[in-house]
């Protein structure tokens, strides 16, 4: 019989206690029924994580679903960041400014990532809609999907309390530890982009914008943005507040909340930047190939007679990418990591003037390099 967890406190003492007592590895048998579940879990977790797409929809549709479960869509926003990442490594400005080698480095570790992610958060959110199904909680099964031990001690408080904040929280701590060792400290990784010249590059041109577009009732002819700018992407600390600062921006403003459901039910992820402005961004390419670049934006807005932005759509820019299986063990050795569930954070959440700053600072960019290279050409 599970401990009974109705308060924090009981968290608390749970987390402790299996700090003392390390699992010997061994767990305990399942009967045909949990074998059943585990199985199609398991199918069903791998066939949508085919790709950013198939990930970012998935996300959305849970959350449609089980609006009780904010990670949902906070991890459904967040996806739609890394597929926008990913087809700028393809689209008009990127492919001007970064080698063929250094865009397919940042491709494979945004993959590798949102794949590690996916695979491991998407079996507790079934698990969950399990439980509730059978209106029981089967979070016996956790253990047996290389879930963190603190992370199934969270579901059951959440199945007592209904803490919403609290399991959002938890995720993203989980969520970030995890990817820890198997990404940010991995060493392919640290050789091909984390330890790199090319990732001071993209700190430099503030490349790591989080963008949350929106619908306000009174602009209905043009998406509003909110967002922020990830600093210090390899320090776990920094990435669990940022976490948490997102968090704080979708789900504690109901005016954004609404909006960003109104967005994002009315435009499906494409990978493409013109999901949200297609008056800046084009997935047609509408410039010739071999032009000199000239200045195209100025304060998000395109200079007269200038052709959109290149932003191509996911399919178009990268084939899906097939995945070693993730490395084993769980990240769990330390209870404290329940302090962040109640830190304070803070965020406004202007990110038009930074994001305008991006654009016109890479193009700047694009047009130094061009120059120098018709320099060492003449």
């Amino acid at each position: 019989m599970p401990f009974l967890l109705d308060s924090f406190s009981d968290v608390k003492k749970e987390l402790k206690k299996k700090m003392k007592k390390k699992s010997s590895g061994l767990l305990p048998c399942l009967s045909e029924n949990d074998k059943q579940c585990i199985h199609h879990i398991r199918e069903q977790t791998r066939q949508l994580n085919q790709n950013n797409i198939a990930r970012t929809q998935a996300y959305f549709q849970f959350y449609l679903k089980h609006p009780e479960i904010h990670w949902a869509l906070l991890g459904h926003m967040v996806s739609r960041n890394v597929g926008w990442n990913m087809t700028d490594l393809k689209g008009e400005l990127l492919t001007k400014l970064l080698p063929e080698r250094d865009q397919i480095a940042f491709f494979s570790f945004l993959e590798r990532g949102s794949w590690l992610i996916f695979q491991d958060v998407y079996p507790q959110f079934l698990v969950y809609d399990l439980s509730v199904r059978c209106s029981q909680e089967m979070f016996h099964l956790l253990p047996h999907l290389s879930t963190s031990t603190f992370m199934e001690t969270l579901w059951r408080y959440f199945w007592h309390s209904g803490d919403s904040y609290t399991l959002a929280i938890a995720t993203v701590i989980n969520e970030q530890s995890y990817l820890e060792k198997r990404l940010i400290q991995n060493n392919h990784f640290k050789n091909t982009v984390t330890g790199t010249v090319s990732l001071k590059m993209y700190d430099f041109l503030r490349l790591n914008n989080i963008l949350f577009p929106y619908c306000e009732e009174e602009k209905r002819e043009k998406t509003s943005l909110v967002g922020a700018t990830s600093r210090h992407f390899t320090s776990l600390h920094e990435r669990i507040l940022f976490g948490k600062k997102l968090y704080s921006l979708l789900f504690q403003r109901e005016k954004i909340l609404a909006g960003v459901m109104k967005w994002a039910h009315e435009r499906p992820h494409t990978g493409s930047r013109k999901d949200y402005w297609p008056d800046l961004f084009n997935d047609v390419n509408e410039s010739f190939p071999r032009s000199l670049y000239k200045r195209r934006v100025k304060n998000c807005v395109l200079r007269k007679g200038a052709e959109r932005l290149y932003s191509p759509p996911l399919k178009y820019a990268w084939p899906n990418t097939p995945h070693e299986d993730a490395e084993s063990g769980d990240w769990f050795e330390d209870w404290h990591v329940l302090d962040y569930i109640h830190k304070e954070v803070s965020l406004n959440g202007e990110i038009l003037n930074n994001y305008c700053k991006t654009l016109e600072t890479i193009e700047l960019a694009v047009m130094a390099k061009e120059a120098l290279l018709l320099r060492e050409e003449e």
